[in-house]
């Protein structure tokens, strides 16, 4: 009896603050209304700036020190964000450090609690299939990290509809378990998921919303207590969420969200020491994490990212668009974006080229789907631009100029769609494969060509990267995709007619492989491998075998 009203206490708190959306009148009201938001996202603006908070030990909180984002459209100061500095940093260490090890529940402990995220999971997908709340966190998403209408609300669809997935019983049967009969009569081992206490979400600007709340609530599904920071740039966009989740009964105790600077954020680690920290984004930063957090870390970091057009050319038309989607959507800032394309030399002979020009040419920036680049400037593109044509046999075959007509503040990047054709022969040379490997988080993509004969050098160029991240293989033959996949290592391979780079739905696995730190994202399996370990628990209860006496020392 008591442990059902625990149960239901946990319950009925979830449903607390979320209760008005789910009558009929109040959801009608609450559409036009938006009671966990605090800004208006087509508001925010120079004279109306919005102001973005951090969280720890239950409690929306300012900071010492304001940093003043700009537009990335037009320059304009528009959001102030309260960054903690070093000195700032103790009420965080000090609300990681009172989680235990063995998390704020695991299969023997608070059991109620996997309930309780399958109902804040199912009210969360609930608001946001919203057209008013999904219309607002698009626009939202918009506003710091210009993309598409299209691409920003796809951000969004893929949020809810992996909230949905995790509804009701889901989240408890993430922490299914396994049983083994033993040697004897009364004893069995049981294999369990188990959490690892304090844990740290360190995600990137790219997509300011998915990414982080498919992995906080994978954390904290699993038991663990998060602390998590978004880039500045684009933290405002998980701060509504979080408070759009509060919303939706997650307990305020059980996640800090925190904005600072990278320093900052690396002394809070090393002081507050979490038992596991996931980061997504630059393999040199992933790299000097990995060292300082002793490898208890999980990376979903850079990738130079290839697509393989096998000899069947089919559906040039198709093929050019996923093409041109891959490498210039979102202005090619996806970990996942088409960085090489490698072409067999049938493909040479057909449109595909020109009709790249051509769809590139379509994009603009008055419906983003081309826009600012928020980590490179756009001097910095161009000088990329013009290393490459230094390389023999190279050539510019389309882009190579800065967007015109805009406003977009010089610390920021604005460059055409851009594609430059590089010699396969002149890739794998030790003076220019560091180059041309590059990875520019932009619209910028290498194009090469392969003959029939020489799939064993484009195996060779693959070999030599350092990430793994997706990849493509363009063809219907069965034997060329046997060869290729039986010869590369991508951890989210594409195969086929249609294959692609880019566009990681929820229903699959997203994330690299051969790096035994690879994270994934999305799925049972991925939640499982991030945000929990196995613990093995051996019942042996007896009976002794009759007659039992001690027996001589071993």
């Amino acid at each position: 009896m008591n442990r059902f009203l625990s149960r239901s206490q946990l319950r009925t708190r979830a449903t607390q603050n979320a209760a008005a959306w789910f009558s009929p009148f109040s959801i009608s009201r609450s559409v036009h209304s938006l009671p966990f938001a605090t800004v208006d996202a087509e508001e925010i603006s120079g004279s109306q700036p919005a102001e973005v908070l951090n969280f720890v030990q239950g409690k929306w909180k300012g900071a010492s020190t304001w940093n003043t984002l700009v537009d990335p459209l037009n320059g304009e100061p528009f959001i102030k964000v309260a960054e903690v500095d070093e000195i700032g940093i103790q009420p965080f260490v000090e609300s990681l450090s009172k989680c235990p090890k063995h998390g704020l529940h695991n299969p023997f402990k608070a059991p109620e609690r996997y309930l309780l995220y399958g109902d804040i999971s199912a009210k969360a997908a609930h608001m946001l299939s919203l057209p008013k709340v999904s219309d607002f966190f698009s626009r939202l998403i918009q506003r710091v990290a210009p993309k598409s209408y299209q691409q920003a609300f796809g951000e969004v669809y893929v949020t809810q509809k992996f909230l949905e997935n995790f509804s009701g019983d889901q989240v408890r049967f993430l922490a299914r378990s396994f049983g083994v009969p033993g040697n004897h009569i009364g004893q069995q081992s049981h294999g369990f998921r188990w959490p690892y206490g304090p844990v740290a979400i360190i995600t990137p600007f790219n997509f300011p919303l998915e990414i982080p709340v498919l992995q906080l609530m994978g954390a904290l599904y699993m038991g663990n207590k998060p602390i998590l920071k978004v880039d500045s740039k684009v933290s405002i966009v998980m701060e509504q969420m979080m408070r759009l989740l509060h919303y939706c009964g997650l307990p305020v105790e059980d996640v800090d969200f925190i904005n600072s600077d990278g320093k900052t954020m690396n002394k809070l680690l090393m002081e507050a020491n979490p038992r596991m920290t996931l980061f997504t984004g630059s393999s040199r930063v992933a790299e000097k994490l990995a060292g300082d957090l002793k490898g208890r870390i999980k990376l979903e970091d850079a990738g130079f990212d290839w697509k393989i057009l096998g000899p069947d050319v089919q559906e040039v038309d198709y093929v050019a668009w996923v093409c041109d989607q891959d490498a210039y959507a979102y202005s090619g800032q996806k970990c996942s974006a088409q960085s090489i394309l490698f072409m067999h030399e049938n493909w040479s002979s057909s449109s595909l080229i020109s009709k790249l020009k051509d769809l590139a040419h379509r994009r603009k920036l008055e419906d983003l789907t081309i826009g600012p680049v928020l980590t490179f400037t756009t001097e910095a593109m161009l000088e990329h631009k013009n290393q490459l044509l230094k390389i023999p046999g190279s050539k510019l075959l389309f882009g190579g100029e800065p967007l015109k007509n805009h406003s977009i503040p010089s610390v920021y990047g604005a460059l055409k769609p851009t594609a430059i054709y590089v010699p396969l022969e002149e890739i794998l040379k030790e003076g220019n494969y560091e180059l041309v490997t590059r990875e520019i988080f932009g619209p910028f993509q290498i194009v090469t060509e392969y003959k029939k004969d020489q799939l064993p050098l484009v195996f060779d160029a693959l070999e030599r990267m350092h990430a793994y991240l997706t990849a493509a293989v363009v063809s219907n033959d069965p034997i060329f995709l046997q060869n290729v996949i039986g010869n590369t290592v991508n951890g989210t391979t594409y195969a086929g007619l249609r294959a692609r780079t880019t566009g990681a739905p929820q229903n699959h696995w997203f994330g690299p492989a051969g790096d035994p730190r690879g994270a994934g994202i999305g799925t049972p399996e991925a939640i499982k491998l991030v945000w929990s370990c196995h613990r093995e628990i051996i019942y042996d209860f007896g009976p002794l075998p009759k007659n039992w006496e001690i027996p001589p020392s071993t």
